[in-house]
């Protein structure tokens, strides 16, 4: 059996819209069900105070941040910039105030939007930009559960405090 190029990239969007947005169904690949799930849910809500929070080395706002710098990055890998990224600047920031927060998360959706379009024009274009674009979803993925962790690490923490 084969699967033709439309439906690949269908796949890899699906699966990234499920990292992104939660399943768009009712059952899913990787997350639990609902909206919730994934990182866009996960982050609603979330008080730019506990985003600045530090659980395990990291907060979740410097997680974020870098989820943002990755999904830009990766949109251009795919669209054929090969240009140098400074890695180390995408955990640049730690904490955020409210408006600052606001901007993260704007600037994650933009990303996502750009990654998913390059994904879409371009994730057959080549072999690296095949790769650029599997592994843009698993590295989605991979900060999706990083976040939901330190949150229940929170939670629990916050819990079992005299």
């Amino acid at each position: 059996m084969t699967i033709s190029t439309d439906d690949a990239i269908q796949q890899l969007l699906a699966v990234l819209a499920e990292a992104f947005e939660g399943p768009q169904q009712s059952w899913s690949y990787f997350t639990d069900s609902g909206a919730a799930s994934g990182l866009f849910g996960t982050l609603a809500g979330l008080s730019a105070a506990d985003a600045s929070r530090a659980w395990g080395g990291t907060t979740v706002a410097a997680h974020v941040h870098h989820a943002a710098f990755a999904v830009e990055a990766s949109a251009g890998w795919i669209g054929g910039d090969r240009g140098p990224r400074d890695w180390q600047e995408s955990w640049s920031v730690s904490a955020v105030n409210d408006a600052g927060w606001r901007r993260l998360q704007q600037r994650l959706r933009e990303g996502y939007e750009a990654l998913r379009k390059a994904i879409a024009g371009h994730a057959f274009g080549g072999a690296e930009e095949f790769g650029g674009s599997a592994a843009a979803v698993a590295h989605a993925a991979y900060h999706l559960g990083a976040i939901r962790q330190k949150l229940a690490a929170s939670r629990a923490a916050a819990v079992t405090r005299p």
